[in-house]
């Protein structure tokens, strides 16, 4: 079956699958999509276990400003044919945490080059590259646990950095992953507690509430 045959196929099952009630939900959330049937995950995971991995499919699926298309793509995209710079321009193109959260779990971190690619988007002024550089990040030590010294420094620096400055998004995913680094060890927690204890005295509302939330989690 060509590809416009399967784009034109899938359409059609989101629109037999679309809920109206999850839609509306959503929007009153903040999720605000141009086009959002509404349909549930598992039935997203079912619907694209229904067809073989397609790099033309899933590129074409991206390019919808449909909510549905968009994780169907990062479902049917194969790691062995998403370059690098295929990666960038999908990154440019998210616009919502829901995407973010769903594109890293599904696709980026199974990237052979996962790594380097978060520590280059958390170092960018995007919004939507550093808020996936961090879930990146977060999901990549969930799985490995540890961290080189030298990468080790680099991401607290920027986690800090990005906190301190970045938008709502980012400073969730900054916590995210700092979550998953501290609870790894008490070396860990150790050393981000070091690193934001010059925040006790901030004069800031982002310093104050970073230096707490540290102090809060390795207290548990």
């Amino acid at each position: 079956m060509e590809v416009r045959e399967q784009i034109r196929e899938i359409k059609q099952e989101l629109r037999r699958l679309m809920n109206g009630a999850t839609s509306a939900s959503m929007r009153e959330k903040g999720l605000a999509y141009k086009v959002n049937f509404g349909v549930e995950l598992p039935r997203l995971k079912q619907l694209a276990a229904s067809y073989e991995k397609n790099h033309q499919l899933a590129g074409e699926l991206w390019k919808e400003d449909i909510r549905e298309s968009k994780i169907l793509a990062a479902l049917l995209q194969p790691t062995e044919t998403f370059y690098p710079e295929i990666a960038d321009i999908w990154v440019d193109d998210i616009r919502t945490m829901e995407i973010a959260e769903l594109t890293v779990m599904n696709l980026f971190q199974h990237l052979d080059y996962a790594p380097q690619l978060s520590f280059q988007w958390i170092s960018s002024e995007a919004e939507f590259r550093q808020v996936c550089g961090f879930l990146l990040i977060a999901r990549l030590l969930t799985r490995k646990g540890d961290i080189d010294e030298r990468s080790e420094n680099e991401f607290l620096d920027q986690a800090l950095t990005a906190f301190l400055s970045g938008s709502y998004n980012v400073r969730t995913s900054v916590l995210r992953a700092l979550m998953k680094y501290a609870t790894y060890s008490e070396e860990h927690a150790f050393r981000l507690c070091r690193k934001t204890e010059s925040l006790k005295d901030s004069t800031s509302e982002q310093g104050k509430a970073l230096y707490e939330w540290v102090r809060n989690l390795v207290s548990e």
